[in-house]
């Protein structure tokens, strides 16, 4: 079994019931709680296997001397099991906003394995440097803790443990990372700092956090209140609002500028060494935002690992709100840089594709690679008030708008079953290769627009499908709210006025001079 790990570790805990005690581990498995009574494993040498022939053929020949009545009941051969390990499922803390991604893999040979005990391995400087797996339990000689409090520890203790490798992570980024590629002239200092931000800045917030967790454990290594130190420290992570919203700017010019051979080359350099643990720069760079969607799901497993009447019973809620608040306006601020971002790499080929819901729209709801019904790749924006259908352009990250964009409050959405006959050839050949099945498509168009025609797409896949028909089901719901909500605080004047047909230039006039 390899694991290769992609940041930070995650945690789970796994419960046994009866005598055994829950037991914090990861999900390489490096902690395991093993059977008490394991199967004996019989090894059978070179020696023994000779002698055993030897005896073998020894009776043989006593056979074919001397007849037996007995019946011999033939021996089944088995095949050895000896190194083959169950696989242990961990149940794995759900994921917040944007996920933390896990990379595991099990890779198993295809013939039995030798019998030979295994010989330890020299670990070779290309293999990735390995995060100690420590658990609390491991720390503590002996403790008359119930298992509840014991998994209560072992959660304070992986959050402690997680900022102590986050801080190493960053400084490490810092070190290996930024100040070379600063002396060797392989990028700028300006670029440099679009692409790092305001990293620099988080190392000591972390070590602030660091010092005051180390603080309140007590002489039996033990944590009683936990509560108000976080309460108290979380709104210091504003300062996330900043890194995160230039992270978009910062992949897109990381990207960018990988293209350089000198670049690519430095590093993938640092990414085949040991320090890199086989994470590239950008996994370094987005390691405080996956820390910061993971603080909720601890402080919850902290909770429910509270007793009543404990101290932290009122405290924990408070800090797990003030948390809350902070990722909320984040992924707000970050989502509003975002759309921004990708505002400004808009090409209109006309005038009249600068529909004002475009400028207007604070957030994408999604983005993402489609077909049309011609088989065309494009690059299609779900923006919060207008659908714009994009090829992307040679230059970077620029879009030149393909056709007419609609705003989401027209918007139609029309589902197209798999395997729907494709008919009329507005599917066939495109969609599916000359066959007159569809799969993963939909249609959007627009109600009073002359210039908007309707847009055959097809997804990737069926959950790509999914995933794009409840966006778009939820854009144009909150579009339409939207407008109506505006339309009710008009003034009763423009009301009547927005009620109006252009054709009404009469009853314009006489309820104007009303």
């Amino acid at each position: 079994m390899e694991v290769e790990e992609t940041g930070e570790t995650r945690t789970s805990w796994s419960f046994v019931s009866g005598e055994t005690q829950s037991i914090l581990c990861d999900h390489a498995g490096k902690k395991r709680k093993q059977d008490s009574t394991p199967e004996p494993v019989i090894r059978i040498t070179e020696d023994e296997e000779q002698e055993e022939e030897g005896e073998m053929m020894s009776d043989h020949m006593k056979d074919l001397e001397e007849p037996s009545n007995k019946r011999v009941k033939p021996v089944a051969k088995s095949n050895s099991l000896t190194g083959v390990i169950p696989q242990v499922k961990t149940p794995a803390l759900k994921r917040i906003g944007m996920s933390i991604s896990r990379s595991i893999s099990f890779r198993t040979e295809a013939r039995p394995l030798p019998p030979a005990p295994l010989r330890n391995r020299t670990k070779a400087s290309s293999f990735p440097r390995r995060r100690n797996s420590q658990c609390w339990s491991d720390t503590v000689e002996s403790h008359d803790l119930t298992a509840k409090e014991i998994k209560r520890q072992e959660v304070i203790y992986e959050l402690t443990q997680g900022e102590r490798q986050l801080i190493e992570d960053l400084s490490l980024v810092k070190k290996v990372y930024y100040e070379p590629m600063l002396k060797l002239d392989i990028l700028t200092e300006s670029e440099l700092g679009q692409i790092f931000g305001t990293l620099d800045s988080l190392i000591p917030l972390h070590e602030d956090l660091l010092s005051r967790l180390e603080r309140l454990r007590g002489s039996e290594k033990t944590v009683g209140e936990v509560g108000p130190t976080l309460r108290d420290w979380f709104p210091c992570l504003g300062a996330y609002i900043t890194y995160c919203c230039n992270q978009v700017g910062a992949k897109a010019l990381l990207d960018l500028k990988k293209q350089e051979k000198k670049v690519e080359e430095f590093l993938r350099l640092c990414q085949e060494s040991s320090f890199s643990r086989k994470l590239d720069l950008w996994n370094f760079l987005d390691l405080p935002r996956s820390r910061l969607v993971k603080y909720p799901l601890l402080l919850k497993e902290i909770q429910k690992c509270t007793p009543p009447e404990h101290p932290d019973e009122d405290t924990l809620p408070e800090a797990l709100e003030a948390i809350q608040d902070v990722v909320a306006e984040v992924n707000k601020k970050t989502g509003e840089a975002e759309c921004q971002f990708y505002r400004r790499g808009l090409h209109y080929l006309e005038e009249s594709q600068r529909l004002p819901e475009i400028q207007q729209s604070r957030f994408l709801y999604c983005h993402g690679e489609l077909k049309n019904n011609k088989g065309q790749r494009l690059h299609v924006f779900l923006f919060e008030l207008a659908l714009v259908l994009t090829r992307p352009a040679d230059s970077g990250h620029m879009f030149n708008v393909y056709r007419q964009p609609l705003p989401n409050a027209l918007l139609n959405l029309e589902e197209i079953p798999d395997g729907e006959a494709g008919g009329g050839g507005s599917f066939r050949g495109a969609f599916t290769g000359g066959n007159d099945k569809v799969k993963n498509c939909f249609r959007v168009s627009s109600r009073g627009r002359s210039k908007a025609h309707p847009y055959s797409l097809q997804a990737n896949d069926s959950f790509s499908k999914q995933q794009w028909i409840t966006c778009l089901r939820q854009a144009i719901v909150q579009s339409r709210d939207r407008n109506a909500q505006t339309s009710l605080h008009l003034e009763p004047a423009l009301r009547h006025i927005a009620d109006l047909n252009l054709s009404s230039d009469t009853e314009m006039a006489d309820h104007t001079s009303r």
